[in-house]
């Protein structure tokens, strides 16, 4: 079968993926209305085509916070990859460098921070949460930091787990052959079985719900590295997170797996766009499938895309 797009790259990847595991990387929260809602927004917007303009030379290249890359397509953080691959983060972290472009890391990743760096030169961003032990979160930005890696993600949209029913109803939690490489020595427990999500139950545990936008300015204290803020959806968060010294706002709804009934992030980027007035970059992540989904994006203000869960696992896995 020749795949021709990433909704088939999904279909195969049903086929060959543990239901759980598959489960895990698909769903959303609750009703998954925003999950749908992620796509079906994209394909309410049109196109004005102009005709006789001279397109016969192109130029994809962009600037991501002075990094030079190929295209404004990036890799969005996704969780414990090698549950789709043995390879994992490996397998990513060369694909982005030889397409030129960067690559987020999860810090939930199966692959650490300096196993990742170690696969060869790249342009990589370091997704983080902050913990309740502090310490632990200024150890993997130094980690981060030393690896090589060139911008923090910091993910402000998750002060609990989002309701993920399917997570439930198969006790997910992460494969025995597997853990979560970037914790390896530090004192965070293990995410064990549990009577409904293990993963949620050990969010529980470790993410600080204090979580606040002065964090925002206490990690600029311990690293020289940009700050992105991820999961911003409304234009009174972009200006504050400007306030805040934010390098930069990625549009995200965490893949419509947190809180369901929020807008599709094609939706609130227009708002956010205008609401930073231009002065920090405003990128934008969820429901991307296609080539026309990013110029949409792009024409709609977004500095660049993150292309997150679905395009690469399912490609992984098939």
């Amino acid at each position: 079968m020749e795949i021709t797009n990433v909704t088939e790259y999904e279909a195969i990847a049903k086929e060959k993926l543990p239901k759980m595991v598959y489960d895990y990387y698909a769903s959303g929260a609750e009703d998954q209305w925003t999950l749908q809602e992620n796509r079906n927004a994209f394909a309410r917007i049109l196109f004005r085509p102009r005709i006789l303009i001279d397109v016969s030379k192109i130029d994809m290249t962009t600037t991501i916070l002075g990094f030079k890359i190929s295209m404004p397509i990036m890799v969005a953080p996704t969780a414990m990859q090698k549950m789709a691959h043995p390879e994992g983060e490996y397998a990513t972290a060369r694909a982005a460098s030889a397409a030129g472009t960067i690559m987020t890391l999860s810090s939930w990743a199966t692959s650490s921070v300096e196993e990742v760096a170690s696969t060869g030169p790249g342009i990589r961003f370091f997704q983080l949460y902050v913990y309740k032990n502090r310490n632990v979160v200024e150890q993997l930005v130094r980690r981060a930091e030393r690896a090589g890696f060139k911008a923090i993600a910091l993910t402000v949209d998750t002060p609990r787990l989002g309701r993920r029913e399917s997570d439930i109803k198969n006790r997910f939690t992460l494969p025995p052959n597997l853990t979560l490489k970037n914790f390896e020595g530090l004192d965070l427990g293990k995410m064990d079985e549990a009577n409904d999500s293990g993963l949620a139950s050990y969010v529980a545990g470790q993410i600080d719900r204090t979580l606040s936008w002065k964090d925002v300015q206490w990690l600029q204290t311990i690293t020289k590295m940009p700050i992105l803020v991820k999961g911003v959806i409304t234009g009174e968060d972009a200006r504050i997170a400007v306030q805040a010294g934010a390098a930069g706002i990625i549009v995200s709804n965490h893949g419509a797996r947190q809180l369901d009934y929020v807008p599709a992030t094609i939706s609130a980027l227009e708002e956010v766009v205008k609401a930073t007035q231009g002065r920090i970059p405003v990128f934008l992540d969820g429901g991307v499938r296609r080539g026309t989904d990013v110029f949409k994006a792009l024409a709609l203000g977004a500095s660049g895309i993150f292309v997150s869960i679905v395009s690469l696992i399912y490609q992984k896995a098939a």
